[in-house]
Formats: structure tokens, sequence, C-alpha cells
């Protein structure tokens, strides 16, 4: 099989080169109030790129 050298790897541990999120990356993650304001952030910017395309 081809990923037979992964099985030794645990994930998140030092080995699988995986960066961990600690205190303010996590809380930025699970934040709905954050998440509701980039949803709206992202979807204004995809809005206006669409707008400018079509002029």
């Amino acid at each position: 099989m081809a990923h037979e050298h992964l099985h030794h790897i645990e994930p998140y541990s030092p080995q699988s080169g995986t960066m961990i999120p600690l205190g303010f990356q996590k809380f930025m993650r699970t934040c709905v109030i954050w998440q509701a304001y980039r949803f709206i952030v992202i979807n204004i910017k995809m809005t206006l790129v669409i707008l400018k395309s079509h002029h």
C-alpha cells in the first residue's frame, strides 16, 4: 500500500508537522460572532468582484 509509512504518525504530534491551535486561535475558530462577521465580509468582497466583472 502507498501510505504504509504514515501509520506510525499520530495526529497533532510533533511528527505530524501540523500546527496546534492555541488559546486565541481556538477562540477565533469557535466564536460564532467572529465567524458571522467574516462570512459577511467575504460575501461582500465576492459580490463586489462579481459586480465589477459584469461591467
